[in-house]
């Protein structure tokens, strides 16, 4: 059987300077730059194009900067903007995955069990920390996300509903993960 080829459109979104285009240029080019100008996506001037911005959406990332609690804070609008207006084609929810960014500085604003229960109470399939600038949990995360997203294309629905459960990243395990 023949190889195929997927196109998944993926929503990241959070507040202004959390990382989404580093995160990007990380995952996409393996490639951090501190300096970047505004970018369209995850701006709230805007919010009234959103609903084009998501639509035919897989799946999305909501993020934000662990030194900064408002951009948490925001997370919770962002995640009910994504649930207003964006489902699959079955009427389920987008799978979003929260990445809590800027791992590597400190102190952090947040606890993990602040973040824990925030992920869950929101129906995140899942959250964990990140550094875009060390290249931490980059990769993993987005192979919890793409995992998730191919058992939603080859099944209609997810094999586990959302749980919002810190990621350990040590226990991830994908057979065959030549990708990403």
């Amino acid at each position: 059987m023949g190889s195929f080829d997927y196109l998944f459109k993926v929503l990241v979104v959070g507040d202004t300077a959390v990382g989404k285009t580093s995160l990007l240029n990380r995952y996409v080019h393996d490639v951090f730059g501190k300096e970047y100008k505004m970018t369209m996506g995850g701006q709230e001037r805007f919010t009234s194009m959103t609903r084009l911005y998501y639509k035919q959406a897989s799946a999305c990332i909501v993020m934000f900067d662990l030194t900064n609690p408002d951009s948490f804070r925001s997370c919770q609008m962002w995640k009910n903007d994504l649930d207003s207006k964006v489902t699959l084609p079955n009427g389920d929810l987008l799978p979003c995955i929260l990445l809590a960014n800027k791992s590597d500085l400190s102190p952090w604003a947040l606890t993990k069990e602040q973040i824990d229960k925030f992920s869950k109470e929101n129906n995140f399939i899942g959250w964990t920390e990140t550094s875009v600038k060390e290249n931490k949990n980059i990769n993993e995360s987005m192979r919890v996300l793409i995992q998730r997203m191919m058992e939603t294309r080859d099944s209609g629905r997810p094999s586990t509903p959302p749980q919002g459960e810190y990621i350990n990243i040590n226990d991830i395990s994908v057979p065959g993960s030549g990708c990403c």
